[in-house]
């Protein structure tokens, strides 16, 4: 007993440490999250730690505050997730509120609208026609699919395909007949023209409404002093042609690129709509590099945000799309498959095509074909200019030529040559 009384007393354990935002690995910074949050599973403790940039202090305060409820969890299937903003602390509207961005060699998973107007160039609408529209669209456009062709090209002295299939469509068989024989795409001219479908139709009113509306939202919110970008048309956008895609199975898929401006012009907007099974579309931002650097592609620098595009959603990609960012739909390991489309995705990517653009108003090389439009993307001293090149040496058997000359634009957007705006008749 006496033993008992005179044992020294057993020291008290001592207070948990609070976590800290070292510059540890991520697997480390789950580790110190989970010895605080051991209720709080794996899945869960990554969502919060990304949508506080990699701050374990912060993500643990956020998941000790009522902001957060155990019971909401993210579906594993592409499409449905709970925002990022969930996750973050403080007043939704907080200007200082700490968002979630890609950093290099990772990738940004993007769910939630707001989320995807916020980081991308692009805003989304989920359940964009009503049920029946898009299925009835679906269905019409997986038989127009079954005739669809790889689109052949070259690529460094190489024969390449396409690794999906596509048509094209037009408003009436004038503009099939136009297309056949003046415009031209990689070099050479289409031969798979189509008449735009009933239900293609029916639909583009309402794409085109939609679009419309997202341009001018994003001009009065996104952009500096609530004004359209320089080149960027004060036109409404009239979509007059679809390029329609077809990705069979898991592995079709198109690499990073960024779209023709050839027909377009400067700051072009293109309004894709999703169909069938949901696939990743993956964008990342160009980072144009200085005059004398020679250090190895880095591409990926600035990470990559991939925008999970479930079936009848509206993609819009805005006017900053195209010259300064480069997009991609990547293999995927596994897809959902849907119940009419099986295994397909069918993308429709609805385009303006501006008469002042028209093949005619194209410079033209010594190799008799019109010129394709291209921007400056990889060296910062001339970042964001555009050019005209020859395209001729992308028809496989065809050696193209060395033909170079800046191009210009007004404010608005159209060309201009020997200081006058080309002249043309309004739409």
């Amino acid at each position: 007993m006496k033993s008992f009384l005179t044992r020294p007393k057993r020291k008290l354990s001592p207070e948990p440490k609070p976590v800290t935002d070292d510059d540890e690995p991520t697997e480390v910074k789950l580790v110190l999250l989970s010895s605080v949050h051991p209720e709080v599973d794996q899945e869960t403790l990554l969502d919060f730690l990304l949508a506080h940039d990699g701050s374990v202090s912060q993500a643990s305060q956020a998941l000790k505050s009522n902001k957060y409820q155990q019971g909401a969890r993210k579906s594993g299937i592409i499409g449905h997730q709970q925002s990022l903003r969930q996750y973050t602390m403080g007043d939704s509207t907080s200007p200082t509120k700490k968002k979630p961005k890609s950093k290099k060699g990772s990738t940004l998973h993007l769910y939630d609208p707001e989320d995807v107007a916020e980081h991308t160039p692009c805003t989304i609408i989920h359940n964009f026609l009503p049920p029946e529209d898009a299925n009835s669209l679906l269905k019409e456009l997986l038989k127009e699919a079954d005739s669809f062709e790889k689109i052949t090209f070259k690529l460094f002295d190489n024969v390449v395909s396409s690794p999906h299939t596509s048509g094209f469509f037009v408003e009436s068989y004038e503009e099939m007949m136009a297309q056949r024989s003046e415009y031209y795409y990689n070099g050479s001219q289409l031969t798979d023209v189509r008449r735009i479908t009933p239900e293609l139709t029916k639909v583009k009113p309402i794409v085109q409404a939609a679009v419309n509306q997202e341009i001018q939202h994003r001009i009065k919110t996104r952009y500096p002093d609530g004004k359209k970008l320089k080149h960027q048309s004060p036109n409404p956008w009239i979509p007059n042609s679809a390029f329609v895609n077809c990705y069979n199975g898991a592995q079709q898929s198109v690499g990073w690129h960024s779209d023709q401006l050839t027909y377009l012009g400067p700051r072009a907007v293109i309004g894709s709509i999703s169909l069938g099974v949901a696939r990743e579309f993956r964008v990342r931002r160009v980072l144009p590099k200085d005059g004398d650097t020679k250090s190895t592609d880095e591409s990926d620098a600035g990470g990559q945000i991939s925008i999970h595009l479930p079936h009848n959603s509206l993609l819009v990609m805005h006017a900053e799309m195209q010259e300064e960012w480069k997009h991609s739909v990547t293999p995927a390991l596994s897809i959902d498959p849907h119940p009419i489309a099986g295994n397909k995705r069918i993308n429709i990517t609805y385009r303006d095509y501006r008469q002042r653009m028209h093949p005619k108003y194209t410079p033209r090389c010594v190799c008799k074909v019109p010129c394709v439009l291209r921007v400056v993307q990889k060296k910062k001293e001339n970042f964001g200019k555009y050019f005209w090149m020859c395209h001729a040496g992308n028809v496989p058997g065809k050696e193209g030529c060395s033909f170079f000359q800046w191009a210009e634009f007004d404010d608005d957007g159209n060309p201009v040559v020997s200081g006058n705006a080309v002249k043309y008749s309004e739409r």
